[in-house]
């Protein structure tokens, strides 16, 4: 459900190299049936007041999603940041909620915990914390801190984690459904959430995940 009074864009990022999948486009990749970005819009749209889709390549095929697709303005595939920078310039919300194109477990409630621990804290960001670990491309970013980004990224930093840290964001609490940040960036990890799509906390998909976290 959306928030009221609150606006918020939902963007979502797919526009990496994907080299740990041998160059494939990891948002477009059949997942039983269905391109993976499909689950990730699926969950986030229902959050959020619009969805974007930032991409730096395959954007036709991007386009039959039927949401706007937006490239880096920075050129080089300098990370998510890019493509966060990118979206607040590209739209008029006060917020920016971000997931990437690889996570098909998104958590339903993402929005409402975000911005929950964002006005309790006073904070301008907001980042999901999965109970051992930051997951700061699951987060709820003020417009505000553009000028903060692009700073950031002209002085040739390029690590979100780091980035994140230094505006002290706030953490909310996902320790209850870890797996809901998995991402697939290998083909056997696209096999494991093939299997256990809809069983998550399966402990096949936990125990893939743990190893996935740890990269």
């Amino acid at each position: 459900m959306q928030l009221k009074n609150i606006s918020i864009s939902g963007i979502i990022l797919a526009g990496g190299r994907s080299r740990r999948m041998n160059g494939n486009d990891k948002g477009l990749l059949s997942l039983n049936n269905r391109a993976m970005i499909e689950y990730v819009i699926e969950t986030l749209a229902p959050q959020v007041n619009k969805v974007l889709i930032s991409a730096n390549r395959n954007q036709d095929e991007y386009n039959r999603f039927g949401h706007t697709i937006i490239a880096d303005q920075i050129e080089g595939y300098v990370g998510p940041l890019a493509g966060m920078a990118s979206a607040i310039q590209a739209c008029e919300s006060e917020f920016i909620l971000t997931a990437p194109c690889d996570g098909p477990w998104v958590p339903s409630d993402l929005a409402t915990r975000l911005l929950s621990q964002l006005e309790k804290e006073g904070s301008s960001v907001s980042v999901a914390h999965d109970g051992e670990r930051l997951q700061p491309v699951f987060a709820l970013i003020h417009r505000k801190l553009l000028p903060s980004i692009l700073s950031y990224l002209e002085s040739g930093e390029r690590r979100l984690g780091y980035w994140v840290k230094q505006q002290n964001p706030a953490l909310a609490d996902f320790s209850d459904q870890p797996e809901a940040f998995f991402n697939v960036n290998s083909p056997a990890e696209l096999k494991v959430a093939e299997t256990h799509l809809h069983n998550p906390s399966h402990p096949a998909s936990k125990s893939l995940f743990m190893q996935n976290r740890k990269k």
